[in-house]
């Protein structure tokens, strides 16, 4: 696991884990390696999207209070540990309403606990992490920006080299493209960029390829 401090304050921080399982939709299943972050400090954390091991992510939390499980999106590799997470932990699961269609695929029973909106602002460990609504890879995809550590956390919107995938049911390219274009790409350049899979990147790299994604995905 890795950590990197706040630039703004000694007490929050990212810590990183990599669980890995499988992504199923449109009766297709794929083998995937998911990131998890976890945002806060000694004492309280959220963790952001609960992939695949929930006994992993709660090792990692080392004790910690979970204060909320934020769902960047409802694709099932992003929340098949959420509901095990919350009933281990008492943390409540958060997901943009748009996405319940999804979210019910892999949890028909068990439904989230509250609802993400555009411009909410979650608080942990001293850091604000406001929410942006943006759809394309799914209707209620979401990406979490905290400024004080100059970080947005992108779910599959955003990846090092291109938007997320929008070819199965529930995305839409044009869509994705808008929310990349007026959400993430207007945020400043030196943030960075902390991915759902792979590799993180920053806003400033990833700009200047736009008109190429455009191109390609025309």
């Amino acid at each position: 696991m890795a950590a990197t401090d706040s630039p703004t304050g000694p007490t929050a921080r990212v810590d990183h884990l990599v669980t890995s399982g499988t992504f199923s939709l449109d009766g297709g299943t794929w083998d995937v390696d998911n990131n998890v972050w976890i945002v806060g400090d000694d004492s309280e954390a959220i963790v952001i999207d609960a992939a695949h091991d929930a006994t992993a992510i709660e090792t990692a939390l080392g004790g910690r209070t979970l204060r909320a499980i934020v769902c960047t999106h409802a694709h099932n590799d992003h929340i098949d540990a959420a509901p095990a997470l919350a009933a281990a932990t008492g943390a409540p699961i958060l997901l943009h309403p748009d996405d319940l269609p999804l979210w019910k695929q892999t949890h028909p029973d068990r439904l989230p606990d509250g609802e993400l909106a555009d411009g909410q602002s979650l608080s942990v460990a001293g850091t604000t992490l406001m929410v942006l609504h943006t759809p394309g890879h799914a209707p209620g995809a979401v990406c979490l920006y905290a400024p004080e550590l100059a970080t947005v956390f992108t779910g599959d919107t955003l990846f090092q080299g291109g938007p997320g995938a929008t070819g199965r049911s529930f995305s839409h390219f044009p869509t994705i493209i808008e929310s990349i274009r007026e959400r993430l790409l207007t945020l400043p350049p030196g943030t960075v960029v902390r991915t759902g899979h792979g590799d993180s990147t920053t806003v400033g790299a990833e700009a200047p390829q736009l008109d190429d994604w455009i191109r390609e995905g025309g």
